[in-house]
């Protein structure tokens, strides 16, 4: 990293950069299998597998018995948006949460239930989601019932296609453990590469010539080390008890040769 005092620019080096985080492969590494670990386990072991079943229904009222007419195309594009908002509603979920004694209220349940309409067509995909796979087929096969037999009552309609009845879920729809391993890898990689980047950065400690160079705009002509090696210290030592030994030697010599 070049700082310019003047400008106040920080200028990053690509290559400091780069050998920044090779320099510190081995714990990013490292955290990164510990975090894919860590999200695996969790996936797969903590949180609760969710099942989710859904089923299919065509919404049209024909006017007459024997053919459909554009009239009834068009009338069955709006029934659709209106099922749509029956099948949610409160006194359909209420019910069923009644007719299976749930243990949930309806807002829980209403977060449990998905209702698709693909573009330009009356076909309405009821999905419900559970901890349980039988139940969740049930449930999907429930509301379908309930909703239809509301629909014609309020619209009087002679009845609701149902297209695909319910199915039993044999996978869970969630957790996703393979996505959440590899999002787990990703966060614990560029969470500790962006660490290091930063400490990186904001680290005004001069700690070789270069440093001086980039933070002093001076050339520096000559370094002088502020202390000796590890080895001449210990060379050093062991001179110095030679030394002291020899001492040691001597006067005893001298004084036997006194006596």
């Amino acid at each position: 990293m070049k700082n310019n005092k003047d400008d106040n620019i920080i200028v990053i080096d690509l290559r400091e950069m780069i050998y920044l985080l090779l320099h510190k492969a081995w714990i990013i590494i490292l955290v990164t299998v510990i975090g894919s670990i860590g999200t695996y386990l969790v996936s797969k072991y903590l949180i609760t597998p969710i099942y989710t079943s859904s089923t299919k229904v065509f919404v049209i009222n024909r006017q007459e018995e024997n053919r459909t007419t554009f009239s009834d195309l068009q009338m069955g594009a709006q029934l659709t948006k209106d099922f749509s908002i029956l099948v949610r509603g409160r006194q359909v979920l209420m019910q069923v949460i009644d007719n299976f004694d749930l243990d949930i209220d309806y807002e829980e349940f209403t977060e449990l239930v998905e209702v698709n309409t693909p573009d330009d067509t009356r076909v309405l995909e009821i999905k419900v989601s559970y901890d349980d796979p039988e139940l969740a087929r049930l449930l999907a096969d429930a509301i379908t019932e309930l909703s239809s037999e509301k629909m014609v009552d309020i619209m009087d309609m002679k009845k609701v296609n149902v297209l695909e009845a319910a199915y039993l879920p044999t996978e869970p729809s969630s957790p996703n453990i393979i996505k959440n391993t590899v999002i787990g890898c990703l966060i614990g990689l560029t969470l500790t590469s962006i660490i290091f980047i930063v400490n990186h950065l904001f680290n005004d400690t001069i700690e070789n010539s270069d440093d001086v160079e980039n933070y002093l705009n001076i050339t520096v002509l000559g370094i002088i080390p502020l202390e000796e090696s590890t080895m001449r210290k210990r060379k050093r030592k062991r001179i110095r008890a030679l030394r002291e030994k020899n001492r040691v030697v001597e006067l005893e010599e001298n004084t036997y040769a006194t006596n």
